[in-house]
């Protein structure tokens, strides 16, 4: 058996990875997924509640007719906390047929902190749990090749998985480990980039949509997650990664290629980088999921304008085929089955503005000598947002013109803004950003004139 270890239990993993293993399973193959929670709050009740089963519905438009297909998953094994169940989750990493490792911890997840102690779990990052996981299997079964494992993240940031293995390296000299270990993780763990394209809205919202759904499903189902058909998985070729995982249609399609940069770029600048730069606005328009900001004609042209003028000419040189799969996407956008809720895509909003977005504001400043107008728009939406946060109790609330939300991200981005600081402190703060915003000669002004047009209701786009 080939058993696979997952670092999250949301949507997305459920709605691709596990649908991946579970359509490999059908297929012949003897594939078991374990799901480890990377972060202490949450519940996994309803995993156990259901005994790790669940369903995906996959919806789109196919010719014109309405698509809708239900997948039933029975893949997952275990599904554990390592915080109540330590001991299960050191012997799933000791476990000789644990040949895979994914993770979603999302773009903040694959970081490094100096202050992080051995000793500590529960307040330490991702990938210094994950750097004691590997010791304890290197000291229980030993340096050789066949212990080593494949790594493959998906969370949505240049070069994931070289990230991750920079961050295991620093954590080995900051606590002084064997250099045996540093030698058998360098050599039989394979580290591969990924890139993960499909759309997952994940469990219905309304009442309506679960009664919907269960008459889908002919039965309750705590877990359901709605998807799109669409799936792409770009997985880095390294060691015998063939082995393990399947090229070819599987529910999802997977390609191993030695350059992953391309699928990358692409995906993350086009598809991610259209739906962080429109959020912000639309949810201050009103708009309540992707599909209704598609139908809106202002928030439509301001999206097509940004992918045109300021997004695809820097992907690659091959302006027609980025421009192909931008129509694609656009299309998928469309997609009113999918009903993706814009509050869901700001999660972590700050972190998929560096990782997104960024990189083709500073593409186009570059080259033109000036600010992108309609990413500089997007941006001062979502410092509007930000500048208008209030804390309510142990919640994040901002008062849109239409209704009240609660925004989720790192707890110090939403503290700052909670406690009146200013959006300039914030755009110039490198930790944040990586880099001074304001080096961008006009940008804090468009930011700051934006800001107060919003404010006295003026409508941008």
């Amino acid at each position: 058996m080939t058993k696979v270890l997952q670092f999250g239990e949301g949507n997305f993993l459920r709605t691709f990875v596990d649908a991946y293993f579970q359509t490999l399973k059908e297929e012949g193959g003897d594939y078991q997924v374990n799901i480890v929670k990377p972060i202490s709050f949450g519940s996994l009740e309803n995993f156990a509640k259901q005994n790790n089963k669940y369903h995906i519905v996959l919806r789109g438009v196919k010719d014109g007719v309405a698509v809708e297909t239900p997948y039933a998953i029975d893949v997952l094994g275990q599904v554990l906390c390592p915080f109540e169940n330590m001991d299960a989750v050191n012997a799933l990493f000791t476990d000789k047929e644990l040949k895979v490792i994914v993770s979603n911890t999302t773009e903040a997840g694959i970081c490094y902190n100096g202050n992080d102690k051995f000793d500590d779990f529960a307040g330490i990052t991702f990938p210094a749990k994950l750097t004691k996981f590997l010791l304890h299997r290197f000291n229980t079964l030993g340096g050789s090749k066949e212990t080593g494992l494949y790594f493959l993240p998906v969370e949505l940031i240049d070069n994931n998985a070289d990230e991750l293995k920079k961050c295991v390296d620093k954590y080995i000299e900051l606590w002084n480990l064997p250099a045996e270990f540093k030698a058998w993780n360098d050599s039989a763990n394979f580290y591969c980039n990924t890139l993960v394209d499909r759309i997952v809205s994940g469990h219905p919202k309304t009442d309506a949509e679960r009664q919907h759904l269960e008459e889908v499903l002919g039965e309750k189902d705590l877990l359901v997650s709605v998807g799109e058909p669409f799936g792409l998985w770009a997985v880095e070729k390294k060691g015998d990664i063939a082995d393990y995982i399947k090229e070819g249609v599987h529910n999802i399609e997977v390609v191993l290629t030695n350059n992953i940069t391309y699928y990358k770029k692409r995906k993350v600048r086009v598809l991610n980088g259209s739906h962080t730069n429109i959020v912000p606005a639309g949810l201050w328009l009103g708009a309540v999921t992707v599909d209704q900001c598609m139908s809106d004609e202002s928030l439509y042209a301001f999206l097509d304008g940004a992918l045109k003028d300021e997004i695809i000419p820097f992907v690659s040189d091959d302006i027609a085929a980025t421009t192909g799969f931008a129509e694609s996407v656009k299309e998928r956008f469309r997609n009113p089955y999918l009903n993706h809720q814009l509050i869901s895509i700001a999660l972590n909003s700050i972190s998929k503005w560096r990782a997104r977005v960024l990189p083709s504001f500073s593409d186009y400043y570059a080259k033109n000598g000036k600010i992108a107008p309609l990413l500089t728009i997007g941006f001062s939406y979502l410092m509007m947002i930000y500048s208008s946060i209030k804390q309510d109790g142990d919640k994040y609330t901002v008062a849109l013109p239409s209704r009240t939300v609660e925004i989720k991200d790192d707890k110090p981005y939403l503290d700052f803004f909670a406690n009146g600081g200013s959006v300039v402190d914030f755009m110039k703060d490198e930790n944040v950003w990586g880099e001074d915003l304001s080096k961008y000669e006009g940008f804090v002004d468009a930011v700051n004139a934006n800001l107060t047009a919003i404010k006295n209701g003026t409508k941008l786009i």
